[in-house]
């Protein structure tokens, strides 16, 4: 049982310790992880459930991760008992794998439709679907350029900075204090999305909803790319917001000190001028942007 256990019990903990990749990202490693397991052992239905809802639990902020989870199991036609599921499971696993690739792939086609030729795109944090937006636009040449905060404490924009000089795009990183500073610099801003909520609130990395004020205060559009599998029944009261050891911070002790490292935080949608999903785009308010 401890052999079998053994590669589940690290790909929770990988998924609970990563705090670089977004919802998608990590549902998409979660999800690989769990068909590599399936491909090289003989799972149980209990075994192949258990390693389920702990990695739904590992992650309560990230819907991604619980939806493509939800949709793995409503297509397994498996008793509770049975000793081996794993041939059944594993196309299964492969084909919601292939559904949230599409749907980021889609994401990023739809967006890149309303980058206008030089465009200079303002983010924060790291999206795999903002990083595929990026990639699209290399790969139809359309010229532009970005500014991305630094996204503390985790520094996520650090690792998108890198990525974009790789991809040959100029990049100016700032601090998350800077945002306001820049923001008259940028032709638009876009973030992503870890769950979408039923409450007209979308959840983020902290920060987003400075983002949003300075992008709003400059009259500069906010487009959030979220794709189906962020959608959550959860409301801004209910949500789950994760926070992290405050010694992320690097902040102080003392006595009367209380450091707080909360990464998640709800934006209201009025705040925003597009949702960008699968199936294309919805304006808020209800109707294009002149």
């Amino acid at each position: 049982m401890n052999r079998r256990r053994q590669y589940p019990d690290t790909l929770i903990r990988t998924i609970r310790d990563d705090q670089a990749s977004g919802a998608a990202q990590l549902a998409m490693t979660a999800l690989q992880g769990v068909q590599s397991w399936l491909e090289q052992t003989a799972v149980s239905a209990h075994e192949l459930e258990t390693a389920l809802s702990e990695l739904e639990r590992a992650r309560p902020s990230m819907v991604a991760l619980a939806n493509a989870i939800a949709r793995c199991r409503t297509r397994f036609g498996h008793g509770p008992d049975l000793d081996n599921v794993s041939a059944e499971a594993v196309p299964i696993v492969a084909g919601v794998l292939l559904e949230l690739s599409q749907a980021s792939d889609q994401v990023a086609r739809h967006a890149a439709d309303l980058v206008p030729a030089g465009a200079r795109l303002l983010t924060h944090s790291r999206s795999s679907q903002i990083l595929a937006l990026f990639r699209q636009l290399r790969a139809r040449q359309c010229p532009f350029s970005v500014i991305c905060t630094q996204s503390g404490p985790g520094n996520e924009g650090f690792t998108l900075a890198k990525e974009l000089d790789e991809l040959g795009v100029e990049v100016t990183l700032i601090t998350d204090a800077q945002l306001g500073l820049f923001a008259p610099e940028a032709s638009v801003a876009v973030v992503g999305c870890d769950t979408w909520l039923a409450d007209q609130h979308f959840v983020n990395k902290s920060g987003s909803y400075l983002l949003a004020l300075a992008a709003r205060d400059q009259d500069i559009p906010l487009w959030v790319l979220a794709d189906s599998f962020k959608d959550s029944k959860d409301t801004r009261r209910s949500v789950t917001l994760e926070e992290m050891p405050p010694k992320a911070i690097g902040a102080p002790t003392g006595e009367h000190i209380r450091v707080r490292n909360i990464c998640f935080e709800p934006v209201p949608v009025r705040m925003i001028t597009a949702r960008i999903s699968e199936q294309g785009v919805s304006w808020f308010p209800a109707g294009p942007v002149p």
